[in-house]
């Protein structure tokens, strides 16, 4: 399945958002336009859904509570609702419809209550909260039924898609120096310190044969780079990245991932998520520290993958690079543009002028991008 419809009411930067989506979906935007939020209504969901740590409690508690999740452009009505449509391809009716309030308790202790958590199956609908028991005892509204084994199970199907939900943007630094970074190592962690814990998760079979491919892909990336492999170290038994390089003295060229570059940990990590599962997959800006040959690659290299896989993947991303591919549909792009009443959300092919050039043949980094520069930007360079 695929999210076909998004609706975002009082969600941090956005006061109404109202979109359908593609397989493949691109987000653009000037800095601080909310290109990470509306991602994370995503990884929030999912937050909700997780058997381990998960629930709407710690959900809301990790983003810094209601108040800080709320838009600041909400006044009358404050409260904050998402709802999500699952297809199987874009453009067909929905299979499921699932939406959620919520609002901030502000008798006695502070916790978050839900306004409503509604599920639909096709036309009908399963579930419509708050029900006769949540008025009878209103603690129960501090829990979704999606996050509870014993009373989802109608809409399990929505609860497994919203707990595959990956998002990655790792940050090479973590993962380089992850042995000297205190905390728990989470093998979810998006950033990059919990990545070879994943590695190291996959079966054998399954973690050899990726990293036989991503190391093709890394061959072209990275001329020199002879051999992939993952090893564990002999005495603490951490699992580590390996790799040769070409060189003129024997095994001098062995170097393990805190010897990588920004690029080539990024490419590792992009690689390896586009490889490890069907679930909707989140990449924020994933060309950083790539040469501009590999990002304009990248887009169809994403497309093919998705082809392939039957997967959904959301792409935030400021690079004119990215978006040079001929094949990329103005339905595909979603233009986040700042205003006084918080970030408006459009899809690029439903802006006239946007639709009329690239039906002329014009790319949508020559289109789109220069809408997300921001006014008065050549100022910058006469600061002293």
């Amino acid at each position: 399945m695929i999210v076909s419809h998004l609706s975002v009411k009082n969600w941090r930067n956005f006061q109404r958002v109202d979109v359908d989506l593609r397989e493949r979906q691109f987000i653009v935007g000037a800095n601080a336009s909310g290109k990470s939020n509306l991602l994370d209504v995503f990884r929030f969901l999912r937050d909700i859904a997780k058997t381990e740590g998960g629930g709407l409690q710690k959900a809301v508690k990790d983003r810094g509570g209601v108040s800080k999740i709320r838009s600041l452009a909400a006044r009358r009505d404050p409260g904050i609702a998402i709802e999500i449509h699952l297809a199987n391809v874009s453009g067909e009716p929905p299979i499921w419809r699932y939406a959620l309030g919520l609002r901030q308790e502000t008798r006695g202790y502070r916790q978050t209550h839900l306004t409503h958590e509604r599920v639909w199956k096709g036309s009908q609908q399963i579930l419509d909260r708050p029900d006769e028991e949540d008025k009878k005892d209103r603690d129960r509204l501090t829990q979704t039924f999606l996050e509870q084994i014993n009373v989802n199970v109608d809409f399990r199907d929505v609860v497994r898609f919203f707990q595959a939900i990956t998002y990655l943007h790792l940050i090479p630094q973590l993962l380089r120096f992850a042995d000297s970074i205190q905390g728990r190592v989470l093998e979810d962690d998006p950033f990059g310190q919990g990545f070879l814990e994943r590695l190291a998760k996959a079966n054998e079979k399954t973690r050899r044969s990726r990293l036989s491919k991503i190391e093709k892909a890394l061959k072209i990336a990275v001329p020199q780079l002879e051999q992939l492999e993952f090893t564990r170290d002999p005495a603490t038994g951490r699992p580590h990245l390996q790799a040769l390089y070409s060189h003129w003295r024997p095994n001098a060229g062995l170097q393990r991932e805190d010897q990588f570059s920004d690029g080539t940990l990024r490419l590792l990590g992009l690689l390896w998520s586009l490889f490890e599962s069907d679930s909707l997959l989140l990449l924020e800006e994933p060309e950083l520290s790539l040469n501009v040959g590999i990002v304009s690659q990248l887009a169809p290299f994403i497309s093919r993958m998705q082809r392939n896989r039957r997967r959904q993947i959301l792409v935030s991303t400021h690079s004119d690079a990215l978006l040079t591919e001929q094949g990329i549909d103005g339905r595909e792009v979603l233009l986040l543009t700042p205003a006084r009443e918080g970030t408006e959300v459009k899809v690029a092919a439903d802006i006239d002028e946007v639709r009329v050039l690239l039906e002329s043949g014009l790319t949508v980094g020559e289109v789109v991008l220069p809408r997300t520069k921001p006014s008065g930007a050549e100022q910058l360079s006469l600061l002293e």
